[in-house]
């Protein structure tokens, strides 16, 4: 059988009742089987053993847990959300957990050099519950080096306009350019004479646009259900992503479940259309 992100939710749908009784996302029980990486607190938490030679599924998805007790989402502490990550990235330096693991799980890493990002996102209101495995795509709508070098812009103008000072384009432009990646900020310093390192902290914060959670934001993502959001640009790109759940949903022999489920598109507010599959959760209420 293939592994994939679809076949990841198949599970979620079968285990569904388990998000109500869970107190932490990483206590879960997860089939470790279909799993590559398993990690606590460092990006990714998951992730999905690759296919070899399956064009349908690659697999090796990866896979961020987002908890929280209300519905805002927790903020991204360190990472950034994006909706892909390049994998050599994420596994360089000599005695590497996360390549370690992969390596262990079978997985010829670098086949799939460049891999898709999901998060598992809960949150609770009262009695109420909403879970969301949704595409990195939902929160990454501009490119991160934009993002990181425009915020740099808004402080560095702050800072001249305090001074009463100003910078000429080019000067600012080229600052601009070197604040761009987010290594720069996230290496540990070491400075002469000190007796502690210094490293700076980005940490992401999602707008309420950007919030599946929120119902005021996303009405359709209702109390009490499990949703699947990932993007889709088109009709053709809608079946493939409806043939695809069904498949791994026959495979994981939850094909019940597919057919309880409701499929909708759903217009994000900063970045077009995602498509969501939605399965009812049973509720707080009802389980108490």
């Amino acid at each position: 059988m293939a592994y994939s992100i679809y076949h990841f939710f198949a599970e979620l749908c079968q285990k569904k009742a388990e998000f109500l009784s869970t107190n932490k996302l990483e206590g879960f029980p997860f089939d470790e089987q279909m799993l590559s990486c398993i990690n606590k607190g460092k990006f990714p938490d998951l992730a999905i053993k690759l296919n070899c030679g399956d064009p349908q599924f690659t697999g090796g998805e990866l896979i961020e847990l987002k908890d929280s007790k209300t519905y805002a989402v927790a903020s991204f502490n360190s990472t950034i959300p994006t909706g892909e990550k390049d994998i050599k990235k994420l596994t360089e330096g000599r005695e590497n957990i996360i390549r370690t693991q992969m390596q262990e799980a079978g997985d010829d890493i670098f086949s799939l050099p460049i891999r898709q990002v999901f998060y598992l996102i809960r949150g609770r209101k009262q009695l109420n519950v909403k879970v969301c495995l949704t595409h990195g795509k939902f929160f990454e709508t501009i490119p991160v080096s934009t993002l990181i070098s425009e915020s740099f812009a808004q402080a560095l103008e702050e800072r001249l306009n305090e001074l009463g000072e100003s910078l000429s384009v080019s000067m600012r432009q080229k600052l601009l350019d070197l604040f761009s990646e987010q290594q720069t900020f996230s290496r540990t310093r070491n400075v002469d004479d000190a007796s502690v390192r210094l490293r700076f902290r980005i940490m992401t914060e999602v707008k309420a646009g950007a919030n599946i959670l929120n119902p005021n934001q996303y009405p359709q993502i209702r109390d009490n259900t499990l949703n699947f959001a990932v993007p889709c640009h088109n009709d053709v790109e809608q079946n493939q992503l409806k043939n695809k759940m069904e498949i791994a949903f026959g495979e994981m022999e939850s094909a019940k479940f597919f057919s309880q489920m409701e499929v909708f598109v759903l217009q994000h507010h900063f970045n077009g259309n995602f498509l969501i599959f939605q399965a009812k959760l049973p509720s707080l209420a009802e389980e108490g």
